[in-house]
């Protein structure tokens, strides 16, 4: 059969619409198909004899036996069905007519509504009905929610406790904000106040499409009604419908366990109302108008004084922190460092490059010394290059930095140096520096260093890297005694502004070329540092090399060289 078996477990699916949720209209056809047995004994005509000719009782058998032949009106049946229209059923006509067994103000208003019904000639439903929020089977189908398909399963503590918990509109009065509560913590909350209070924000109103299968003159029996669809409506306007409408799908079938075992089909759809296209054209133009207002109130807060890049110009912002420093020999340290601006970056004349934190005494953290500065720091800068032909890779700022200490009797002594690369990448990035500082051979210079203060100090801070003095192809630094120290943490909060962001012009392919070309340089920088680690390895490899014995790397390369020989 190629129409699916729907049950309990079919799945849904989930709509959003802007439209009142009252224009919401359903369409449920349910039919009756043929038992999924085989055909009672009543039904089966008795066989002909092998004489007689077998024509006209074979077209009677199949005209009995095929799902498409004429029906009683009891066994198919068509409802359209608006949100929250109410439909009853025979048992709910049973029951409401009788007044004395409306307790409610809502069974009242039913059984009103019935009286009517019976005057004008009678409900035009017979088997589809519905349930709508207010009813009680809402309430009991939200609390009996199972989580298996077993018969046996007994709900939780949890279960049980959010069973009460009614995802519900809410009628309650907005509380005034300068209405102070006598009470603002409820230390004993009874029952009925946790009941009243737990409630999820989210509103849901519910609705269940019922279907009375029950046999031909014995409708009105709960054991016989099944929940053909379920409606949710949140205060978002997404709405949820269980299972989905059948459209290209096919028909829902649902197999009823009795003796005879029946076989019921049905479909859903949606019978809304089409807008027309007048008024969409209306609605979408309300919507540019309503778009368009927000639009200039957005700028109006905005301003117009919002500064912006030129052409071709990528702006750098860095609201940065110098966060602590760990590790240190010596207390009460401070760090002053600098900005250097490579070629093709500028900064404006009232940016500053340079800083120094305050004095800040250290603590023991896990063994270790650390003094936390807090610093901020702000660093503002333009990138900007003419000529876009050049080989040159650009290059991107380096913050240097140092640390000192200074003690009781005014000795300061030079702690390490460092640096870092700005980022490339807009962002927060948490930085941990490690660094160094020069030393002398020998004891004199400690005793100095412990005494009297003051050690070997760096003349140009941009030795740390590459100075910008350098001019020739190696930088040597043999004879150059360092000592590692401790390192520095930097948090940095980086902010990337241009126009070729936001453009589509030529001048965004320019500026796209510019980033390009300095992620190359980030790129080519990570290549070198790939190779320095190599060439590092290389160097530990021969240093190992030549601390074996000769002979063992004699016969080493004689069994290589054996092993290479055809």
């Amino acid at each position: 059969m190629a129409e699916r078996l729907w049950g309990a477990e079919a799945g849904g699916a989930v709509y959003r619409s802007r439209d009142p949720v009252r224009n919401l209209r359903l369409r449920v056809r349910i039919q009756r198909v043929t038992a999924a047995g085989p055909l009672p004994a009543q039904a089966s005509p008795p066989p002909p004899p092998l004489s007689a000719p077998r024509g006209p009782e074979l077209l009677a058998l199949a005209a009995r036996a095929s799902p498409d032949a004429r029906r009683p009106p009891d066994e198919e049946e068509e409802a359209e069905v608006g949100w929250q229209e109410k439909l009853f059923s025979q048992f709910e006509v049973d029951l409401y007519q009788n007044e004395s067994a409306c307790q409610t103000h809502l069974d009242q208003q039913y059984h009103k509504e019935i009286l009517k019904l019976e005057k004008d000639g009678g409900r035009k439903n017979y088997r589809i009905f519905t349930y709508t929020d207010h009813d009680r089977f809402t309430n009991l189908e939200e609390h009996c929610q199972k989580v298996t398909d077993s018969d046996h399963e007994v709900p939780s503590y949890l279960a049980e406790r959010m069973a009460n918990v009614r995802r519900r509109r809410q009628d309650r009065k907005p509380i005034e904000a300068n209405s102070l509560k006598s009470k603002i913590i409820t230390w004993e909350p009874s029952e009925e106040f946790i009941k009243n209070n737990h409630v999820i924000n989210t509103p849901v109103q519910t609705m269940y499409i019922m279907g009375d299968l029950g046999p031909y003159g014995k409708l009105g029996q709960r054991e016989y009604e099944r929940v053909l669809c379920t409606i949710k409506v949140d205060g978002n306007g997404v709405i949820t419908v269980k299972p989905d409408f059948t459209g290209t799908k096919g028909a829902y079938w649902i197999e009823l366990d009795r003796q005879k075992r029946e076989l019921w089909k049905y479909t859903i759809e949606n019978a809304s109302i089409q807008v027309q296209q007048e008024e969409e054209e209306r609605e979408q133009r309300v919507f540019r108008d309503l778009y368009s207002r927000h639009k200039e109130y957005l700028s109006g807060l905005v301003g117009s004084e919002f500064e912006m890049t030129l052409p071709g110009t990528l702006r750098l912002f860095v609201n940065g922190e110098v966060v602590s420093a760990q590790g240190y020999e010596y207390d009460n340290l401070y760090v002053h460092f600098f900005l250097e601006l490579p070629d093709h970056w500028s900064s404006p004349a009232f940016q500053q490059l340079s800083g120094v934190t305050q004095t800040c005494a250290t603590k023991t953290e896990d063994w270790d010394n650390v003094a936390y500065f807090c610093y901020p720091f702000t660093l503002e800068m333009f990138f900007s290059q003419e000529n876009e032909s050049e080989d040159c890779l650009p290059q991107w700022p380096v913050l240097y930095f140092e640390v000192l200490s200074l003690d009781f009797w005014q000795r300061y002594r030079v702690e390490g140096y460092g640096s870092l690369v700005l980022p490339a990448s807009p962002g927060l990035h948490i930085l941990t520096i490690p660094t160094w500082r020069p030393v002398e051979l020998g004891t004199v210079a400690e005793l100095r260093r412990f005494f009297i203060g003051g050690s070997p100090e760096l003349e140009d801070m941009t030795y740390v890297r590459i100075p910008a003095t350098f001019k020739g192809e190696r930088l040597s630094r043999f004879g150059f005694h360092t000592e590692t120290t401790g390192n520095v943490t930097f948090r940095l909060y980086c902010l990337q502004q241009s126009k070729a962001f936001l453009e589509t012009s030529a001048s965004r392919h320019r500026m796209q070329s510019i980033l390009d070309r300095l992620g190359g340089f980030s790129q080519q920088s990570s290549v070198y540092n790939v190779l320095e680690a190599f060439q590092k390895a290389r160097c530990r490899m021969q240093e190992a090399r030549e601390s074996l014995p000769q002979d063992l790397i004699s016969s080493s390369f004689y069994t290589v060289h054996q092993t290479q020989e055809p």
